[in-house]
Protein backbone atom coordinates (compact mmCIF):
# COMPACT_ATOMS: atom_id res chain seq x y z
CA UNK A 1 0.00 0.00 0.00
CA UNK A 2 2.82 2.35 0.88
CA UNK A 3 4.42 1.77 -2.51
CA UNK A 4 1.09 2.40 -4.22
CA UNK A 5 0.62 5.59 -2.22
CA UNK A 6 4.13 6.85 -3.07
CA UNK A 7 3.56 6.12 -6.76
CA UNK A 8 0.33 8.07 -6.54
CA UNK A 9 2.05 10.96 -4.87
CA UNK A 10 4.82 10.96 -7.47
CA UNK A 11 2.16 10.94 -10.19
CA UNK A 12 0.36 13.82 -8.48
CA UNK A 13 3.57 15.76 -8.11
CA UNK A 14 4.52 15.04 -11.72
CA UNK A 15 1.13 16.23 -12.84
CA UNK A 16 1.49 19.34 -10.73
CA UNK A 17 4.97 19.94 -12.19
CA UNK A 18 3.68 19.60 -15.74
CA UNK A 19 0.73 21.79 -14.95
CA UNK A 20 3.01 24.32 -13.26
CA UNK A 21 5.36 24.29 -16.27
CA UNK A 22 2.44 24.98 -18.55
CA UNK A 23 1.01 27.65 -16.23
CA UNK A 24 4.01 29.33 -14.49
CA UNK A 25 1.76 31.84 -12.69
CA UNK A 26 0.11 28.99 -10.69
CA UNK A 27 3.37 27.33 -9.61
CA UNK A 28 6.72 29.12 -9.54
CA UNK A 29 8.83 25.94 -9.51
CA UNK A 30 8.82 22.25 -8.73
CA UNK A 31 10.27 23.03 -5.30
CA UNK A 32 7.29 25.29 -4.55
CA UNK A 33 4.86 22.51 -5.51
CA UNK A 34 6.56 19.98 -3.22
CA UNK A 35 6.64 22.47 -0.33
CA UNK A 36 2.94 23.22 -0.87
CA UNK A 37 2.03 19.51 -0.78
CA UNK A 38 4.04 19.07 2.41
CA UNK A 39 2.29 22.05 3.99
CA UNK A 40 -1.13 20.57 3.14
CA UNK A 41 -0.16 17.19 4.59
CA UNK A 42 -0.32 15.39 1.26
CA UNK A 43 3.38 14.54 1.65
CA UNK A 44 5.21 13.64 4.82
CA UNK A 45 8.50 15.38 5.56
CA UNK A 46 10.38 12.17 4.67
CA UNK A 47 8.60 11.85 1.34
CA UNK A 48 9.15 15.54 0.61
CA UNK A 49 12.85 15.27 1.48
CA UNK A 50 13.19 12.26 -0.82
CA UNK A 51 11.59 14.13 -3.71
CA UNK A 52 13.63 17.27 -2.97
CA UNK A 53 16.83 15.23 -3.00
CA UNK A 54 15.95 13.80 -6.38
CA UNK A 55 15.06 17.28 -7.57
CA UNK A 56 18.47 18.61 -6.40
CA UNK A 57 20.22 15.90 -8.42
CA UNK A 58 18.22 16.86 -11.49
CA UNK A 59 19.16 20.52 -10.98
CA UNK A 60 22.86 19.72 -10.71
CA UNK A 61 22.74 17.61 -13.86
CA UNK A 62 20.85 20.34 -15.72
CA UNK A 63 23.29 23.00 -14.52
CA UNK A 64 26.31 20.91 -15.57
CA UNK A 65 24.75 20.35 -18.97
CA UNK A 66 24.02 24.04 -19.34
CA UNK A 67 27.65 24.96 -18.54
CA UNK A 68 29.08 22.56 -21.11
CA UNK A 69 26.49 23.29 -23.77
CA UNK A 70 27.90 25.08 -26.83
CA UNK A 71 25.75 27.78 -28.37
CA UNK A 72 26.31 29.43 -31.74
CA UNK A 73 25.49 33.05 -32.49
CA UNK A 74 26.55 35.95 -34.70
CA UNK A 75 28.02 39.09 -33.20
CA UNK A 76 30.62 40.69 -35.47
CA UNK A 77 31.69 37.12 -36.24
CA UNK A 78 30.43 33.54 -36.02
CA UNK A 79 30.71 32.83 -32.30
CA UNK A 80 30.67 29.51 -30.44
CA UNK A 81 30.41 29.86 -26.65
CA UNK A 82 29.92 27.52 -23.68
CA UNK A 83 27.06 28.12 -21.28
CA UNK A 84 29.40 29.26 -18.49
CA UNK A 85 31.23 31.56 -20.98
CA UNK A 86 34.61 30.05 -19.99
CA UNK A 87 35.17 28.72 -23.54
CA UNK A 88 34.63 30.87 -26.60
CA UNK A 89 35.74 30.75 -30.23
CA UNK A 90 34.84 32.98 -33.16
CA UNK A 91 35.47 32.71 -36.89
CA UNK A 92 36.39 36.13 -38.26
CA UNK A 93 37.28 37.57 -41.61
CA UNK A 94 37.48 40.74 -43.67
CA UNK A 95 37.67 41.69 -47.33
CA UNK A 96 38.77 45.14 -48.53
CA UNK A 97 38.30 45.66 -52.27
CA UNK A 98 39.96 48.86 -53.51
CA UNK A 99 40.14 50.97 -56.63
CA UNK A 100 42.99 53.50 -57.02
CA UNK A 101 43.29 56.22 -59.64
CA UNK A 102 46.39 58.46 -60.01
CA UNK A 103 47.37 61.63 -61.81
CA UNK A 104 49.98 62.04 -63.07
CA UNK A 105 51.15 58.47 -63.66
CA UNK A 106 54.95 58.39 -63.54
CA UNK A 107 55.86 54.92 -62.31
CA UNK A 108 54.40 51.43 -61.85
CA UNK A 109 53.09 52.17 -58.36
CA UNK A 110 50.81 54.84 -59.84
CA UNK A 111 48.91 52.54 -62.15
CA UNK A 112 45.13 52.86 -62.01
CA UNK A 113 44.06 49.52 -60.62
CA UNK A 114 41.55 47.34 -58.80
CA UNK A 115 43.07 45.62 -55.80
CA UNK A 116 42.15 43.21 -53.03
CA UNK A 117 43.90 45.19 -50.33
CA UNK A 118 43.28 42.66 -47.58
CA UNK A 119 41.51 39.30 -47.33
CA UNK A 120 41.77 37.91 -43.81
CA UNK A 121 40.28 34.76 -42.37
CA UNK A 122 41.02 33.38 -38.93
CA UNK A 123 39.89 32.17 -35.54
CA UNK A 124 40.09 33.81 -32.15
CA UNK A 125 38.98 32.51 -28.82
CA UNK A 126 39.30 32.01 -25.07
CA UNK A 127 39.92 28.82 -23.08
CA UNK A 128 39.37 28.43 -19.33
CA UNK A 129 38.23 32.05 -19.16
CA UNK A 130 41.81 33.47 -19.17
CA UNK A 131 43.80 31.98 -22.08
CA UNK A 132 43.22 33.89 -25.33
CA UNK A 133 44.47 32.79 -28.75
CA UNK A 134 44.33 33.89 -32.38
CA UNK A 135 45.41 32.55 -35.76
CA UNK A 136 44.73 34.84 -38.72
CA UNK A 137 45.76 34.44 -42.36
CA UNK A 138 45.92 37.05 -45.12
CA UNK A 139 45.10 35.67 -48.57
CA UNK A 140 45.42 38.96 -50.47
CA UNK A 141 48.21 39.00 -53.08
CA UNK A 142 49.28 35.46 -52.26
CA UNK A 143 51.11 35.71 -48.95
CA UNK A 144 51.67 38.28 -46.29
CA UNK A 145 54.81 37.21 -44.48
CA UNK A 146 57.68 35.12 -45.81
CA UNK A 147 55.81 33.07 -48.44
CA UNK A 148 53.17 32.20 -45.86
CA UNK A 149 49.64 33.48 -45.59
CA UNK A 150 49.89 33.56 -41.79
CA UNK A 151 49.54 37.11 -40.56
CA UNK A 152 48.95 37.00 -36.83
CA UNK A 153 49.07 34.13 -34.36
CA UNK A 154 49.53 34.39 -30.63
CA UNK A 155 48.60 33.17 -27.18
CA UNK A 156 47.69 35.66 -24.45
CA UNK A 157 47.68 34.59 -20.80
CA UNK A 158 45.22 36.81 -18.90
CA UNK A 159 45.11 35.78 -15.22
CA UNK A 160 44.49 39.44 -14.35
CA UNK A 161 43.48 42.40 -16.51
CA UNK A 162 46.40 44.42 -15.14
CA UNK A 163 49.07 41.79 -15.91
CA UNK A 164 48.89 39.76 -19.14
CA UNK A 165 51.55 37.92 -21.14
CA UNK A 166 51.28 37.68 -24.94
CA UNK A 167 53.58 35.43 -27.01
CA UNK A 168 53.67 34.84 -30.78
CA UNK A 169 53.47 37.01 -33.88
CA UNK A 170 51.50 40.22 -33.37
CA UNK A 171 51.86 44.00 -33.58
CA UNK A 172 54.54 45.68 -31.52
CA UNK A 173 52.98 48.22 -29.12
CA UNK A 174 53.56 51.46 -31.00
CA UNK A 175 51.31 54.08 -32.71
CA UNK A 176 47.57 54.52 -32.10
CA UNK A 177 46.90 54.41 -35.85
CA UNK A 178 48.97 51.27 -36.41
CA UNK A 179 47.40 49.40 -33.48
CA UNK A 180 43.88 50.35 -34.59
CA UNK A 181 42.63 47.68 -36.99
CA UNK A 182 42.58 48.59 -40.69
CA UNK A 183 38.81 48.02 -40.45
CA UNK A 184 38.38 51.07 -38.24
CA UNK A 185 41.03 53.64 -39.28
CA UNK A 186 39.95 57.14 -40.38
CA UNK A 187 40.92 56.80 -44.06
CA UNK A 188 41.70 54.05 -46.55
CA UNK A 189 45.43 54.18 -45.76
CA UNK A 190 47.39 54.96 -42.63
CA UNK A 191 49.79 57.90 -42.38
CA UNK A 192 53.61 57.98 -42.62
CA UNK A 193 53.79 57.73 -38.81
CA UNK A 194 52.22 54.27 -38.94
CA UNK A 195 54.65 53.30 -41.72
CA UNK A 196 57.56 54.16 -39.44
CA UNK A 197 56.10 52.11 -36.55
CA UNK A 198 57.44 48.53 -36.29
CA UNK A 199 54.20 46.67 -37.10
CA UNK A 200 53.86 42.88 -36.92
CA UNK A 201 56.80 40.99 -35.38
CA UNK A 202 57.59 37.88 -33.38
CA UNK A 203 58.20 38.16 -29.66
CA UNK A 204 56.57 38.51 -26.24
CA UNK A 205 55.07 41.38 -24.29
CA UNK A 206 53.80 42.12 -20.81
CA UNK A 207 50.74 44.34 -20.98
CA UNK A 208 47.56 45.23 -19.16
CA UNK A 209 45.01 47.70 -17.86
CA UNK A 210 46.06 48.69 -14.32
CA UNK A 211 43.01 50.95 -13.93
CA UNK A 212 40.14 51.70 -16.27
CA UNK A 213 41.36 54.26 -18.82
CA UNK A 214 45.09 53.42 -18.52
CA UNK A 215 47.04 50.88 -20.59
CA UNK A 216 50.68 49.80 -20.81
CA UNK A 217 52.75 47.34 -22.85
CA UNK A 218 56.44 46.38 -22.88
CA UNK A 219 57.73 43.79 -25.34
CA UNK A 220 60.88 42.08 -26.60
CA UNK A 221 60.88 41.23 -30.31
CA UNK A 222 63.07 39.99 -33.15
CA UNK A 223 63.26 43.60 -34.32
CA UNK A 224 62.48 43.00 -37.98
CA UNK A 225 58.92 44.48 -37.81
CA UNK A 226 56.81 44.22 -40.97
CA UNK A 227 56.92 47.99 -41.51
CA UNK A 228 60.71 48.17 -41.88
CA UNK A 229 60.06 48.05 -45.66
CA UNK A 230 63.16 46.04 -46.35
CA UNK A 231 63.77 43.51 -49.09
CA UNK A 232 65.81 41.62 -46.49
CA UNK A 233 62.80 41.28 -44.18
CA UNK A 234 62.08 37.68 -43.33
CA UNK A 235 60.24 36.17 -40.37
CA UNK A 236 61.48 32.64 -41.05
CA UNK A 237 63.72 31.49 -38.17
CA UNK A 238 66.01 29.73 -40.66
CA UNK A 239 66.71 32.99 -42.49
CA UNK A 240 66.94 35.58 -39.71
CA UNK A 241 70.49 36.96 -39.51
CA UNK A 242 69.60 39.77 -37.12
CA UNK A 243 71.22 38.99 -33.77
CA UNK A 244 69.98 42.22 -32.20
CA UNK A 245 66.51 42.46 -30.74
CA UNK A 246 63.96 45.22 -30.18
CA UNK A 247 62.54 46.56 -26.94
CA UNK A 248 59.25 48.37 -27.53
CA UNK A 249 56.95 49.98 -24.99
CA UNK A 250 53.78 52.07 -24.98
CA UNK A 251 51.62 53.72 -22.34
CA UNK A 252 48.27 55.49 -22.79
CA UNK A 253 45.72 57.30 -20.67
CA UNK A 254 42.18 58.39 -21.49
CA UNK A 255 41.56 61.24 -19.07
CA UNK A 256 37.86 61.35 -19.95
CA UNK A 257 37.47 57.69 -18.96
CA UNK A 258 39.20 58.34 -15.63
CA UNK A 259 36.61 61.10 -15.07
CA UNK A 260 33.82 58.69 -16.15
CA UNK A 261 32.75 61.02 -18.95
CA UNK A 262 31.12 58.72 -21.51
CA UNK A 263 30.67 61.43 -24.15
CA UNK A 264 34.36 62.33 -24.48
CA UNK A 265 37.77 60.90 -25.34
CA UNK A 266 40.94 62.61 -24.08
CA UNK A 267 43.57 60.08 -25.15
CA UNK A 268 47.31 60.70 -24.69
CA UNK A 269 50.00 58.16 -25.43
CA UNK A 270 53.75 57.75 -25.80
CA UNK A 271 55.84 54.89 -27.16
CA UNK A 272 59.51 54.06 -27.67
CA UNK A 273 61.32 51.31 -29.56
CA UNK A 274 65.03 50.46 -29.59
CA UNK A 275 65.95 47.93 -32.25
CA UNK A 276 69.54 46.75 -32.70
CA UNK A 277 70.79 45.40 -36.02
CA UNK A 278 73.01 42.34 -36.41
CA UNK A 279 76.18 44.11 -35.17
CA UNK A 280 78.10 43.05 -38.26
CA UNK A 281 80.97 45.54 -38.56
CA UNK A 282 82.08 44.52 -42.05
CA UNK A 283 81.11 47.95 -43.38
CA UNK A 284 79.47 46.61 -46.54
CA UNK A 285 76.01 47.65 -47.64
CA UNK A 286 73.31 45.01 -47.33
CA UNK A 287 69.92 44.94 -49.00
CA UNK A 288 68.12 46.76 -46.17
CA UNK A 289 66.49 49.98 -47.36
CA UNK A 290 63.97 52.36 -45.81
CA UNK A 291 60.95 53.02 -48.04
CA UNK A 292 57.89 55.19 -47.40
CA UNK A 293 54.99 55.07 -49.84
CA UNK A 294 52.54 57.91 -50.43
CA UNK A 295 49.36 57.92 -48.37
CA UNK A 296 47.47 57.36 -51.62
CA UNK A 297 49.43 54.08 -51.96
CA UNK A 298 51.18 55.38 -55.04
CA UNK A 299 54.80 56.46 -55.54
CA UNK A 300 57.54 56.09 -52.96
CA UNK A 301 58.00 59.54 -51.46
CA UNK A 302 61.23 58.45 -49.76
CA UNK A 303 63.69 55.62 -50.32
CA UNK A 304 67.13 55.32 -48.78
CA UNK A 305 70.19 53.84 -50.39
CA UNK A 306 71.19 50.42 -49.04
CA UNK A 307 71.95 50.67 -45.32
CA UNK A 308 75.16 49.24 -43.98
CA UNK A 309 75.29 46.48 -41.38
CA UNK A 310 75.62 47.51 -37.79
CA UNK A 311 73.01 50.24 -37.32
CA UNK A 312 70.52 50.67 -34.51
CA UNK A 313 67.01 52.01 -35.04
CA UNK A 314 65.43 54.10 -32.30
CA UNK A 315 61.80 55.20 -32.68
CA UNK A 316 59.87 57.68 -30.55
CA UNK A 317 56.13 58.22 -30.88
CA UNK A 318 53.59 60.62 -29.38
CA UNK A 319 49.85 60.30 -29.99
CA UNK A 320 46.65 62.07 -29.05
CA UNK A 321 42.93 61.82 -29.74
CA UNK A 322 40.32 64.24 -28.43
CA UNK A 323 36.64 63.70 -29.14
CA UNK A 324 33.35 65.09 -27.96
CA UNK A 325 30.20 63.34 -29.15
CA UNK A 326 30.48 63.19 -32.98
CA UNK A 327 33.65 65.32 -33.45
CA UNK A 328 37.22 64.00 -33.19
CA UNK A 329 40.74 65.43 -33.55
CA UNK A 330 43.47 62.81 -33.80
CA UNK A 331 47.20 63.19 -34.41
CA UNK A 332 50.62 61.56 -34.09
CA UNK A 333 54.31 62.43 -34.13
CA UNK A 334 56.93 59.85 -34.99
CA UNK A 335 60.72 60.06 -35.14
CA UNK A 336 62.91 57.26 -36.46
CA UNK A 337 66.65 57.53 -35.86
CA UNK A 338 69.08 55.27 -37.75
CA UNK A 339 72.25 55.28 -35.68
CA UNK A 340 75.72 53.71 -35.85
CA UNK A 341 76.14 51.10 -33.16
CA UNK A 342 79.92 51.63 -32.82
CA UNK A 343 80.29 55.35 -33.55
CA UNK A 344 82.63 55.00 -36.52
CA UNK A 345 80.94 52.90 -39.16
CA UNK A 346 79.05 54.85 -41.81
CA UNK A 347 75.31 54.51 -41.53
CA UNK A 348 74.41 54.42 -45.20
CA UNK A 349 76.22 53.81 -48.43
CA UNK A 350 78.27 56.87 -49.42
CA UNK A 351 77.49 58.87 -46.27
CA UNK A 352 79.78 59.68 -43.37
CA UNK A 353 77.19 60.76 -40.79
CA UNK A 354 76.77 58.90 -37.53
CA UNK A 355 72.96 58.98 -37.63
CA UNK A 356 70.03 59.87 -39.88
CA UNK A 357 66.57 60.97 -38.73
CA UNK A 358 63.13 60.73 -40.30
CA UNK A 359 60.38 62.78 -38.64
CA UNK A 360 56.68 62.95 -39.44
CA UNK A 361 53.51 64.33 -37.89
CA UNK A 362 49.84 64.39 -38.85
CA UNK A 363 46.53 65.75 -37.65
CA UNK A 364 43.07 64.53 -38.69
CA UNK A 365 39.67 66.07 -38.01
CA UNK A 366 36.62 63.82 -38.45
CA UNK A 367 32.88 64.32 -38.01
CA UNK A 368 30.17 61.69 -37.64
CA UNK A 369 27.45 63.55 -39.50
CA UNK A 370 24.65 61.21 -38.42
CA UNK A 371 25.24 61.73 -34.68
CA UNK A 372 27.06 58.61 -33.49
CA UNK A 373 29.59 59.17 -30.66
CA UNK A 374 33.30 58.37 -31.01
CA UNK A 375 33.50 57.49 -27.31
CA UNK A 376 31.36 54.42 -28.03
CA UNK A 377 34.02 53.12 -30.45
CA UNK A 378 37.07 53.61 -28.17
CA UNK A 379 38.35 50.72 -26.09
CA UNK A 380 41.58 50.10 -24.16
CA UNK A 381 43.84 52.59 -25.93
CA UNK A 382 42.63 52.20 -29.53
CA UNK A 383 39.56 52.67 -31.71
CA UNK A 384 37.09 49.93 -32.48
CA UNK A 385 33.85 49.48 -34.40
CA UNK A 386 31.43 52.35 -35.07
CA UNK A 387 27.83 51.18 -34.89
CA UNK A 388 25.27 53.27 -36.80
CA UNK A 389 22.34 54.59 -34.82
CA UNK A 390 20.22 53.23 -37.67
CA UNK A 391 21.50 50.63 -40.13
CA UNK A 392 20.94 51.28 -43.82
CA UNK A 393 17.85 49.34 -44.90
CA UNK A 394 16.55 49.78 -48.46
CA UNK A 395 13.52 47.61 -47.61
CA UNK A 396 12.40 49.57 -44.56
CA UNK A 397 8.66 50.25 -44.52
CA UNK A 398 8.90 53.09 -42.01
CA UNK A 399 11.08 55.36 -44.13
CA UNK A 400 14.61 55.01 -45.46
CA UNK A 401 17.47 54.58 -42.96
CA UNK A 402 20.86 55.67 -44.30
CA UNK A 403 23.32 54.16 -41.81
CA UNK A 404 26.20 56.32 -40.52
CA UNK A 405 28.18 58.94 -42.46
CA UNK A 406 31.59 60.34 -41.55
CA UNK A 407 33.62 63.16 -43.14
CA UNK A 408 37.32 63.67 -42.52
CA UNK A 409 40.33 65.84 -43.37
CA UNK A 410 44.00 65.00 -42.63
CA UNK A 411 47.29 66.84 -43.10
CA UNK A 412 50.64 65.02 -42.95
CA UNK A 413 54.23 66.27 -43.12
CA UNK A 414 57.23 64.00 -43.71
CA UNK A 415 60.71 65.40 -43.04
CA UNK A 416 63.74 63.33 -44.09
CA UNK A 417 65.97 66.31 -44.97
CA UNK A 418 68.67 64.78 -42.77
CA UNK A 419 69.30 62.44 -45.72
CA UNK A 420 71.43 63.97 -48.49
CA UNK A 421 71.10 62.94 -52.17
CA UNK A 422 73.98 60.49 -51.78
CA UNK A 423 71.97 58.72 -49.04
CA UNK A 424 68.96 58.20 -51.30
CA UNK A 425 67.73 56.03 -54.14
CA UNK A 426 65.71 57.49 -56.99
CA UNK A 427 61.97 56.81 -56.78
CA UNK A 428 60.54 58.52 -59.91
CA UNK A 429 62.56 58.86 -63.13
CA UNK A 430 65.82 59.63 -61.35
CA UNK A 431 64.28 61.95 -58.75
CA UNK A 432 65.32 61.63 -55.10
CA UNK A 433 62.86 62.98 -52.53
CA UNK A 434 63.42 63.68 -48.83
CA UNK A 435 60.32 65.68 -47.85
CA UNK A 436 56.57 65.41 -48.51
CA UNK A 437 53.28 67.13 -47.66
CA UNK A 438 49.90 65.45 -48.06
CA UNK A 439 46.25 66.42 -47.70
CA UNK A 440 43.57 63.73 -47.49
CA UNK A 441 39.83 64.41 -47.70
CA UNK A 442 37.54 61.47 -47.07
CA UNK A 443 33.95 60.36 -46.79
CA UNK A 444 32.86 57.11 -45.15
CA UNK A 445 29.49 55.40 -45.43
CA UNK A 446 28.90 52.80 -42.69
CA UNK A 447 25.75 51.03 -43.80
CA UNK A 448 25.82 48.62 -40.84
CA UNK A 449 28.42 47.59 -38.22
CA UNK A 450 30.03 45.13 -40.64
CA UNK A 451 29.88 46.92 -43.99
CA UNK A 452 31.31 50.24 -45.11
CA UNK A 453 32.42 52.21 -48.17
CA UNK A 454 35.28 54.74 -48.14
CA UNK A 455 35.99 57.52 -50.65
CA UNK A 456 39.30 59.41 -50.31
CA UNK A 457 41.09 62.12 -52.28
CA UNK A 458 44.83 62.48 -51.51
CA UNK A 459 46.96 65.38 -52.78
CA UNK A 460 50.70 64.86 -52.16
CA UNK A 461 53.63 67.11 -53.01
CA UNK A 462 57.22 65.83 -52.91
CA UNK A 463 60.33 67.93 -52.28
CA UNK A 464 63.53 66.87 -54.01
CA UNK A 465 66.80 66.61 -52.15
CA UNK A 466 68.85 69.76 -52.86
CA UNK A 467 70.77 68.71 -55.91
CA UNK A 468 70.40 69.36 -59.63
CA UNK A 469 70.87 65.70 -60.47
CA UNK A 470 68.39 64.66 -57.76
CA UNK A 471 65.60 66.76 -59.27
CA UNK A 472 65.25 66.19 -63.03
CA UNK A 473 63.09 68.86 -64.65
CA UNK A 474 60.96 66.18 -66.33
CA UNK A 475 59.62 64.87 -63.03
CA UNK A 476 56.30 66.12 -61.67
CA UNK A 477 56.65 66.52 -57.91
CA UNK A 478 52.94 66.02 -57.14
CA UNK A 479 50.61 63.05 -56.93
CA UNK A 480 46.83 63.26 -56.90
CA UNK A 481 45.04 60.05 -56.00
CA UNK A 482 41.48 58.81 -55.59
CA UNK A 483 41.04 55.75 -53.38
CA UNK A 484 37.73 53.90 -53.10
CA UNK A 485 37.15 50.92 -50.82
CA UNK A 486 34.33 48.45 -50.24
CA UNK A 487 34.76 46.58 -46.97
CA UNK A 488 32.96 43.73 -45.24
CA UNK A 489 34.13 42.12 -42.02
CA UNK A 490 32.75 39.66 -39.53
Amino acid sequence: MKSIKLRGIVAAVSGAVLFGAAVPAMADSTDDVINALMAKGVLTEEEGALLMKGRAGEKEAAEAKKKSEIKASFKDGIVFESGDKAFKMSINGRVQADYRDFHPQQNNNQTNTWDIRRAYLGVKGTFYDWIDFAAVANFANGASQNSSAMYEYYMNLRPWEYAQLEVGQFKQPMSLEELTSSRFINFTERSYAAQLAPGIDRGAQLHGIPVKGVTYALGWFNGLGSNINSSAQNFDDNSITNEGKAWTGRATVNIAELMENKDMIAHLGASYSDSQDNNNTSGTANSTTVTLRSEGRGANVFQSAALRDGFDLKRTGLEGAFAYNQFKLQGEYMKAKYENDNGTLTTVKGSTGDSKDIKTWNAALTWLVTGEKYADSYKNGKFDRIRPLNDFNPKSTGGMNWGAWELGLRYTHLDATDWDPVDLSATINGAKFNEAHAWTAGAKWIINPNTRFLFDYIDTSFDCASSTTACPASVDDTEKAINVRAQFDF
